[in-house]
């Protein structure tokens, strides 16, 4: 025999003993019951988040909230920062480190400048206690998060401006958000009073590639310049929406879509004369969707909707109010054409009292998304906001940057009456947390003036725990002066993570 054949004979022998092997000590087969076991759910080790840059104003002051709910199951280890995304000119990728933990930055003494030799805008406070930092002026940085052990697990950071003049005055706040690669925005605008941006910020060392498609009353609105975009490693990069194309409508969706790596994506939409705010991603496609919290002052609301693809959508509109759910009058359905935007002026919808729309097929289901534009006050004094579909809030929410008296969290349950629990943490100046419980009926809207930690200075923290199994859907309203306000979604801060249990199963060497 060649060697070839007594190495054949010697490899096939050695897999027949491993799999008689396999065969004696495999485990019996386990049963149905077995195999379906629910998956634990853990704490996440590892979050990033990433903070648009504020505003080019110079009369601009930004406010950075910093907050991490104490979780049981975290490792006693672990460190947060905010370092700033690299600026136009600068190649180097940052300080090029992960925040694997092994040092803990809440001394300050490892505090590490970005490229530019910057330093972060604030310290993340120990969990359990919020985080403040302000920076004044137009230059301030997008900024790039990152957190982990357990500082991780449901980790917030609120970004505030306050504008006193000029175009998008007013008060604007955005939740800085995860990376992702698709993102849903309806309610923009290429109109001439608007100015509209979709800021695209990379967190990664790798460059990304984003296409930035617009969808106007009539369809898809003629673009070049919004395909391929290049956003460069730990940068961050401004669009403005009228310069990727001549159409100018009032209405319009974006869709970003990340054909390589990832990106956080929020759209500043300030208005000439209507102030402006921050508008996040609507709740992904979806037959039906709840636009929480609309405040009992709203003077105008407009309501845009988007159907991807080519079916229509025939929506019904309904109003989630503190008394039950009705129909405006005049304003019973929507339809919305595949492919095209589509909007109603729903007007002072509210009534004086806080509602939610819940938008419901009336004939087969067919994904939308959609978001309000919100205006309070009237002739120059007016200010806007917008509320985008939001997911419910399935473990926790956390909103932080709250304010003792300009804060209201409005909560809506649409299946089924619902109970949670909201607990106000002190800052790192002290206090002592303070937890309410509250009961949501069916179909209602209900405004809460929520709890505030006892002798703690400044803003503070806020988390929603749902205690039964209906979903929930929550917004958090901050007011500044008497109409300066603005507006967040709450989603679960994904702190918990289900992990699927896993055994030994050496019957696959069989296979």
């Amino acid at each position: 025999m060649n060697r070839t054949t007594l190495s054949l004979i010697a490899a096939a022998t050695a897999l027949a003993a491993v799999t008689g092997f396999a065969a004696l000590t495999a485990p019996e087969s386990p049963a149905a019951d077995d195999s379906a076991r629910a998956a634990a759910r853990l704490p996440v080790e590892r979050t990033s988040l990433l903070c648009p840059s504020p505003s080019t104003s110079d009369l601009a002051e930004t406010t950075y909230s910093s907050f991490t709910p104490v979780t049981e199951g975290t490792e006693n280890r672990g460190s947060a920062e905010l370092l700033p995304a690299r600026a136009d000119g600068d190649e180097k990728d940052g300080d090029g480190k992960d925040g694997d933990g092994d040092e803990d930055e809440r001394d300050g003494e490892s505090e590490k400048p970005d490229a530019g030799g910057a330093k972060p805008v604030l310290k993340p406070g120990e969990p359990g206690r919020q985080a403040t930092g302000d920076v004044s002026g137009g230059e301030a940085p997008a900024l790039i998060g990152t957190a982990d052990g357990r500082y991780a697990p449901g980790w917030t950071v609120q970004q505030t401006t306050e504008v006193t003049a000029g175009t998008g005055r007013g008060l604007q706040g955005v939740t800085c958000g995860a990376p992702d690669t698709e993102f849903w925005f309806p309610g923009t605008s290429t109109a001439g009073d608007r100015t509209d941006y979709v800021h695209l910020t990379n967190p990664d060392d790798s460059a990304a590639v984003v296409d930035i498609e617009l969808y106007g009353k009539d369809g898809a609105l003629e673009s070049t310049v919004g395909e391929g975009i290049t956003v460069r490693g730990r940068s961050s990069e401004p669009i403005l929406l009228s310069t990727l194309t001549e159409e100018r409508q009032s209405d319009v969706t974006v869709h970003v879509v990340v054909r390589s790596g990832r990106v956080g994506a929020a759209v500043q939409a300030l208005d000439d004369k209507l102030g402006g705010d921050w508008l996040a991603a609507s709740a992904d496609p979806a037959g039906r969707l709840v636009l929480p919290g609309i405040p009992k002052d709203a003077t105008e609301v407009r309501l845009v909707a988007f159907a991807p693809g080519d079916s229509d959508a025939d929506l019904g509109i309904r109003l989630a109010s503190p008394t039950g759910s009705i129909t405006p009058a005049g304003h019973e359905t929507l339809h919305v054409k595949g492919g095209m935007t589509a909007a109603v002026d729903l007007g002072d919808v509210t009534r004086g009292e806080p509602g939610s729309l819940v938008l419901t097929p009336t004939d087969r289901a067919v994904p939308v998304v959609a978001a309000v534009r919100v205006l309070r006050g009237k002739g120059d004094a007016q200010e806007s906001a917008f509320i985008p579909a939001a997911r419910p809030v399935s473990g926790r929410a956390t909103a932080v940057g709250n304010t003792a008296k300009g804060t209201t969290l409005s909560v809506t349950s649409t299946e089924a009456t619902a109970r949670i629990k909201i607990t106000a943490s002190p800052t790192g100046e002290g206090g002592t947390p303070a937890t309410k419980t509250y009961t949501i009926k069916r179909g209602t809207t209900q405004d809460i003036t929520p709890p505030v930690p006892e002798g703690a200075k400044g803003s503070y923290a806020l988390t929603i725990e749902p205690e039964t199994d209906t979903p929930v859907y929550a917004t958090r309203t901050l007011t500044s002066g008497k109409t300066d306000f603005t507006s967040q979604t709450l989603p679960d801060d994904r702190g918990m993570v289900a992990v699927p249990k896993a055994r030994q199963d050496l019957s696959v060497l069989q296979k």
